[in-house]
């Protein structure tokens, strides 16, 4: 597996023992971690603080972003994909998008290439996470 989206399984495994949603996201330049994040709108109360926006608050000010990856275990809604193109990151790697179609089209469409990985870990952690707490789930993606 590739160790950028073991960083982000990871991190959303963190999230869900927090009782967050298991989401969870990394960013990467020239094959370095940057930085890594998860979903925190639960433990934060912070109806923005999804996966992709904790990885890229918690890797501060770092130029632009151009040359980087966003690796993310559930592809991104379109609040994420936003600033995904709004700061021209390149590439996004996701784990799966299985149990949210997302904002592919969206970023594909503002040059943004996105690989999904169909990875069962991720795919199954959603799956169980959506069971057990779909009240909690469909808030995060305001349903």
């Amino acid at each position: 597996m590739d160790k950028f989206l073991r960083i982000a399984i990871d991190e959303a495994k963190k999230g869900l023992d927090e009782g967050g949603i298991p989401i969870g996201s990394a960013l990467v330049r020239n094959g370095e971690l940057i930085a890594s994040g998860r979903n925190k709108r639960v433990q934060e109360q912070n109806p923005i603080l999804h996966g992709e926006m904790d990885c890229l608050n918690n890797a501060g000010r770092i130029g632009s972003y151009k040359d980087t990856v966003i690796y993310s275990t559930l592809m991104p809604c379109y609040m994420c994909a936003g600033t995904i193109v709004q700061f021209k990151i390149p590439k996004v790697i996701v784990g799966e998008s299985k149990t949210f179609s997302g904002a592919k089209e969206f970023m594909e469409s503002h040059g943004v290439e996105v690989i999904d990985l169909e990875n069962e870990e991720c795919i199954a952690m959603m799956e169980d996470f959506i069971e057990k707490n779909a009240d909690l789930w469909n808030e995060d993606i305001g349903e």
